[in-house]
């Protein structure tokens, strides 16, 4: 007689599919808030006098950040020709044309597309709401942030907003933190000597020593980026935005490609980053125009992606020939998903969509 085969790790039973009657009833609550607080973000920007705009997914360049990856895809001619084409990273470089075209205060409701993101609080398509502000500093975008964590709040019916442990009050007025404060305050790193001067190379093995001697693991290849990014991740975000919101501002030139340099010290560029319960909401840039020195950044962190990753995406040659025309400007990119997932009380970012993308 055969014996039977040894028995397997028991396995739970499969979770219900996304469009389970069940599953979708527990969902919709959530789904129903993130429709109010799309509306009430919507009338917002008009009432502020914005125009919203719409502009394309499919795009000739997704964008060229080091560690942005992209979905690719081909465009076929009537005749057949293929062209290579990339579904958006971001609406910005549409965004920048416009702006250049003559418009002057402009917001896009953007589905984007990032490709090797996907966890609790990253999904490979969201919702992103990107605003640009022509003529106007990027602390008014400062602004426009805190009003919109409190519409997005009352929309939500949330007095606070909690997650992983954290809670924020998002109507109190949010705190506003540079780089340089926060790497002392939660690292007990001094940032400021460790900035090289403009036009030079920083001193990596110095700022990796200083990493080190915090505590925090570094690598023998890392880079300054490598090291700036490890410090923020671990020490300094899963503090921010605890009790109020936090403007996390004046980011070394090095970590902010598309950003001008701060006038009273070029070491530092007009970027900052909105904070809630250690989440990161917003990315924002007092824009730069300057055409040379956008095709030298993006050169340089197109080099850097050949080498990490053995692939680059080409430079927009449109969006550099715009550079020239655009006025000084701010904008400011917005993760809504996020937003709604912390107005609506939600755990987890497919709480808040109608339909994920499909699992591999």
């Amino acid at each position: 007689m055969t014996a039977p085969p040894f028995p397997g790790p028991e396995r739970g039973p499969a979770p219900s599919p996304w469009w389970d009657r069940r599953a979708y009833e527990d969902r919709r609550p959530f789904l129903l808030a993130r429709m109010r607080i799309l509306a009430r973000l919507r009338q917002a920007f008009s009432d502020w006098g914005f125009l919203e705009v719409e502009t394309p997914i499919l795009q000739r360049s997704p964008g060229n950040e080091t560690h942005l990856h992209a979905f690719a895809t081909t465009l076929q001619a009537p005749d057949g020709a293929p062209a290579p084409l990339y579904l958006r990273t971001s609406p910005e470089f549409s965004a920048k044309k416009l702006l250049a075209a003559g418009e002057t205060r402009i917001v896009e409701f953007a589905r984007v597309f990032r490709n090797r993101e996907r966890g609790r609080i990253h999904h490979p398509e969201f919702t992103m709401v990107e605003w640009y502000r022509a003529h106007a500093p990027y602390e008014a975008l400062m602004e426009d942030c805190a009003r919109l964590l409190a519409l997005a709040a009352e929309a939500g019916g949330a007095r606070a907003f909690a997650h992983g442990g954290r809670v924020c009050d998002p109507f109190a007025a949010p705190e506003r933190l540079t780089l340089i404060e926060a790497f002392a305050r939660h690292g007990g790193i001094d940032l400021d000597a460790l900035l090289p001067a403009p036009g030079d190379a920083p001193d990596t093995a110095a700022f990796a020593r200083t990493v080190a001697a915090a505590g925090i693991r570094t690598a023998p290849d890392d880079t300054f980026a490598d090291l700036f990014s490890r410090v923020l991740v671990e020490r300094i975000e899963p503090k921010l935005g605890i009790g109020r919101a936090t403007i996390l501002c004046e980011y070394p030139v090095s970590e902010a490609a598309l950003a001008r340099a701060k006038p009273a010290d070029p070491r530092l560029a007009e970027r900052f980053e909105f904070y809630a319960c250690g989440l990161e909401l917003a990315n924002a840039f007092g824009e730069l125009t300057d055409p040379a020195e956008q095709r030298r950044r993006f050169t340089r962190d197109m080099d850097e992606k050949a080498r990490l990753y053995g692939e680059r995406y080409p430079i927009d040659e449109e969006l550099i020939a715009a550079l020239a025309q655009m006025p000084p400007s701010s904008g400011c990119a917005l993760g809504f998903d996020r937003l709604a997932m912390l107005a609506a009380g939600a755990r987890r970012i497919e709480d808040m969509l109608f339909a994920p993308v499909a699992q591999p």
